[in-house]
């Protein structure tokens, strides 16, 4: 069985799935739900899809859109498109009309594929942009109708590193969409570390986050190129997940901070054969200590938590089975990954000292497309012209090169010429038995110029008022870090892979009586 090798030569993708089809045609690749595919099906359907798209004259480097929820059917399209050498841009189809509008705007599609779920926040139809349909629920023509006939074969297309392989539209909590071009090149980095990680083609990966999300495709990726297999979660749901871990006996996964949390509450979780695991992966959002020190005591296999950017430039690596004592650290920096901290004024920090994080690596968005200006402002160059992409994160490294994160630089709140670190004040809340989860943001101030206000999701069947936890935290921090307001919420709102939507909080607050 071919599988790459950490040190071999750049193979395109679609070339690796067309491998495993010729050597293991009947083995499973993707699984969701009812439906599934064999490699030597997935192979046939990715040419017929390429195929299909020359045909339309769609030429290597322009893009699709795929905006709907995970299927089968999306995957191969994805994979598809790739062996024809188009890029592919996954849209959220939870994303505002606005958004998706601008998106689309953006990325400058040829095509544009849809399912039921997107429908109700799509654009008025384009007849510039025909939109084909994934299922018989949205408008636009039938998928089946729009593929050529099986036995269809595209026109070789030659892959090279720096084309594009997908732009993935992050907006993170600034709610303006950014296309992050993600070239092959990049995906490779990907592949060749996941030799460490036990990927083969007797594993299965299960996914509950969505195929737009660069936090999906780290493991999706991967798991194809080593020829395993597959299982996509349409929508997550905690014991379901559960169950499909147990009946298609999972070694691998990628879930985000939030879904460890609900899937570690589950009264039923120690119900679940769950010995097959070989790793779990984390990556997207802060992922507390004590949470890693659950999901190692009671979850077998190791647990890894990735961090870096969607843009790339750098990841930092923890395996958290490895070095219990540092689970209040993102880890050391991967191996090829240069990582650095810098000032506000761009200069370098010696060891010790806080600072921004930037990165380079071979795994680096080529910029965000169509926006140059953007581009400039998230890339740093050291005193040679070597390039990184600044973080936005502020972080300090201890003496054994472990990465502890203190903030989000645009999270920090001034007050009064001080900076508070509302990741410090959210540290000291979750510690009252009242509070289940909680966010600090800045909100502004005529004396102070910003001051911090806490939105708290008390515990079930907790009785404590908005005002005891206040008058609780207060005497507990710095005069300069007192909270000016508590609220208790519901819950605090979130994107799809987990972080919470901050800039919504102080609109909130903001426009609250």
């Amino acid at each position: 069985m071919t599988t790459p090798a950490p040190d071999a030569p750049f193979r395109a993708l679609p070339d690796l799935i067309a491998e495993h089809a010729r050597q293991r045609p009947g083995h499973p690749a993707l699984r969701a739900e009812d439906d599934a595919l064999s490699y030597a099906e997935l192979d046939a359907l990715m040419d017929r899809i390429a195929a299909t798209l020359q045909q339309d004259g769609i030429q290597p480097g322009q893009c699709i859109v795929i905006c709907a929820s995970p299927s089968v059917r999306y995957a191969a399209l994805f994979m598809g498109a790739l062996r024809a050498g188009v890029a592919v841009a996954p849209l959220a189809p939870s994303a505002t009309a606005d958004a998706l509008a601008s998106m689309l705007r953006d990325a400058g599609a040829r095509r544009l594929f849809v399912d039921a779920d997107a429908q109700p926040r799509l654009p008025a139809p384009d007849p510039a942009l025909p939109r084909i349909a994934l299922d018989g629920a949205a408008s636009g023509q039938a998928f089946d109708d729009w593929l050529a006939p099986a036995g269809a074969r595209p026109r070789p297309v030659a892959i090279t590193p720096d084309a594009a392989f997908n732009i993935i539209y992050s907006s993170g909590t600034t709610g303006t969409p950014k296309g992050i071009v993600q070239p092959h090149g990049m995906r490779w980095a990907h592949i060749r570390r996941g030799a460490t990680y036990g990927y083969g083609p007797h594993g299965t990966t299960l996914l509950a986050t969505p195929l737009y999300s660069n936090t999906t495709l780290v493991v999706f990726v991967p798991t194809l190129a080593y020829g395993g297999c597959v299982v996509l979660m349409p929508k997550f749901d905690a014991l379901r997940y559960l169950q499909l871990a147990q009946r298609h006996r999972v070694t691998h996964t990628m879930l985000v901070p939030v879904q460890y949390q609900r899937i570690m509450a589950l009264p039923q979780f120690g119900d679940f054969d769950l010995s097959a695991f070989r790793h779990k992966f984390c990556t997207s959002a802060p992922f507390r200590a004590e949470l890693k020190a659950d999901v190692l005591a009671r979850w077998p296999g190791g647990l890894t938590e990735f961090y870096g950017m969607t843009e790339g430039g750098g990841t930092c690596i923890l395996d958290a089975h490895l070095h219990p004592d540092k689970l209040h650290t993102v880890g050391r920096p991967a191996a090829g990954s240069d990582i650095r901290l810098i000032d506000e004024a761009g200069r370098e920090l010696p060891a010790g000292q806080a600072g921004e994080v930037v990165g380079h690596s071979a795994g680096m968005m080529t910029g965000y497309h169509g926006q140059p200006e953007k581009t400039r402002e998230a890339e740093w160059f050291d005193a040679t012209g070597k390039r990184f992409i600044r973080t936005g994160d502020v972080g300090r490294f201890d003496a054994d090169g472990f990465l502890t994160l203190i903030d989000r630089r645009k999270d920090m709140i001034i007050s009064g010429g001080f900076n508070i670190y509302p990741s410090d004040l959210e540290a000291l809340l979750r510690q009252h038995p009242a509070v289940h989860d909680v966010a600090v943001v800045g909100v502004p101030s005529g004396q102070w110029g910003e001051t911090p206000v806490a939105f708290v999701v008390p515990n079930a069947g907790a009785t404590t008022t908005a005002a005891e936890l206040k008058d609780w935290a207060n005497p507990r921090v710095g005069k300069t870090q007192r909270l000016a307001d508590l609220r208790l919420v519901a819950e605090l709102p979130r994107s799809a892979i987990g972080k919470v939507l901050k800039r919504e909080l102080r609109e909130a607050y903001g426009a609250a009586p």
